[in-house]
Parts: structure tokens; C-alpha cells; sequence
């Protein structure tokens, strides 16, 4: 079995996933952490649904929705004259909605941090909503979003439920390495089932090391410089 065509499908899903999902999370972070309003709550919660559900559950309600006869399926059938089910726009469609606390929670919890007598002082100076959210609020949260990117990069390196459900398995299409994984293993190829588990076993050691070191370095640049060893 080539191992190739799924590494490197799954390092394409999983780096399209984030970088759209940094852009989508950002505004729902940033209200959720400044709002007040009695709708929060529900929508904290309605985030990290993913958290919870089953990814059989959630991939089965996604597969309705993707489908040539769902919302969002129908419309993009029209628009593009493809379906989104067993195809890799679906699967990047299905990883942003199972991967969106991954990217939501860490900038929510950076936004919250940073100091509300800055942005008062920005506004005093002038600065326009938006010109103190650039130059002050995503500067001060480089952190969140770091971890942000690293978590939901991996998540969705390590989705197979979802995946499976809503790409199958089509070499060079939707066969990302989970699924790779699963069809080794139905087949009695153990070799081939050992070797990408162990690329998976490795590469979720560097990001939680990397995540940890993150973490790490920033709390040491919050600290007083003469303390630093």
C-alpha cells in the first residue's frame, strides 16, 4: 500500500481546515467573549456540541445536510455542478463543523485576557473598533491563536468517524489516514496499519509537546524578565 497519496491528503484537509477556521472562529470567539447577551450561553454550548456528540451522530446529520438533497448540498450542486458527499470539498465542510471548538475555545479564552483598560485607551486616542481589534487584540492574542491552529490542525489529522462517513473511502479523494488505517486493518495488513499509526503516534506527541512548549514560553514572557532562569 502507498502511504503517500493519505499522508499527504490529510496534511492538505487538515491545513484547509484550519486556515478557514481561524477566519470563522475569530468573530464568533471575539462576541462570545465580549457579549453580553442572555444568547451566549446557547451558543457556548451549541459550539462545543462536538466535543460530546458521537461522531457517528453528528457525521449522519452532516451527511443529510451535504447531500444533493440538503441545504447546503443542493446549493452548492448547483453552484459548481458537483456534490459535496464523497468528495474532498465535503470533507473540509464536515472538519470545519466537527473541528470549530478546537479553534473557538482557545482564542474565546485568549480574547478574554486581554486588558479592557488597553482598548478604552485606544478608543480615547481615537482608534475605531476595528483598528483596536487589529493593532491591539489579535497582537495580544498570538497565543490563542497558535493553539487554536495547532489543536485544530490535529484533530482533524486524527478524524475518522466523520471522515468516513461523509467522504467513504476513494483513493486520492477522501481516503485520509484514518481511514487508511481502518482499511489495513479490515484487510489483514498489518504492516501497512503499524506504519501509519506509528506516523500518527509520533505527530501527536509534537503537538502536544509543541502545545505545551507553546504555553510554556508565553507564560515565561508574562513573567518578570529578572526572574527567568
Amino acid at each position: 500500500m502507498n502511504d503517500w497519496p493519505s499522508l499527504w491528503l490529510t496534511a492538505k484537509l487538515a491545513a484547509l481546515t484550519t486556515v478557514l477556521l481561524l477566519f470563522m472562529a475569530t468573530p464568533i470567539a471575539w462576541w462570545l467573549a465580549t457579549t453580553r447577551s442572555r444568547w451566549a450561553t446557547a451558543l457556548d454550548a451549541l459550539v462545543a456540541m462536538p466535543l460530546v456528540l458521537p461522531p457517528t451522530v453528528m457525521g449522519f446529520y452532516l451527511l443529510l445536510f451535504l447531500s444533493p438533497q440538503g441545504a447546503l448540498g443542493q446549493w452548492w450542486l448547483e453552484l459548481t455542478g458537483e456534490q459535496l458527499t464523497f468528495s474532498f470539498m465535503g470533507l473540509v465542510v464536515a472538519s470545519i463543523f466537527y473541528s470549530l471548538p478546537f479553534a473557538v475555545q482557545p482564542l474565546q479564552a485568549s480574547f478574554r485576557g486581554v486588558d479592557n483598560q488597553l482598548l478604552e485607551a485606544g478608543a480615547t486616542l481615537g482608534a475605531s473598533p476595528m483598528d483596536r481589534f487589529i493593532h491591539l487584540v489579535l497582537p495580544l492574542s498570538r497565543r490563542g491563536y497558535l493553539t487554536a491552529g495547532i489543536l485544530t490542525f490535529a484533530h482533524t489529522v486524527g478524524e475518522f468517524g466523520v471522515v468516513l462517513m461523509i467522504g467513504g473511502n476513494i483513493p486520492g479523494e477522501t481516503r485520509v489516514v484514518s481511514i487508511a488505517i481502518y482499511e489495513a486493518v479490515e484487510t489483514l495488513n498489518y504492516g501497512a496499519a503499524h506504519r501509519l499509526s506509528l506516523v500518527l503516534i509520533g505527530f501527536s506527541f509534537l503537538v502536544l509537546a509543541l502545545t505545551y512548549g507553546v504555553n510554556r514560553y508565553f507564560s515565561l514572557l508574562s513573567r518578570d524578565p529578572v526572574s527567568h532562569d
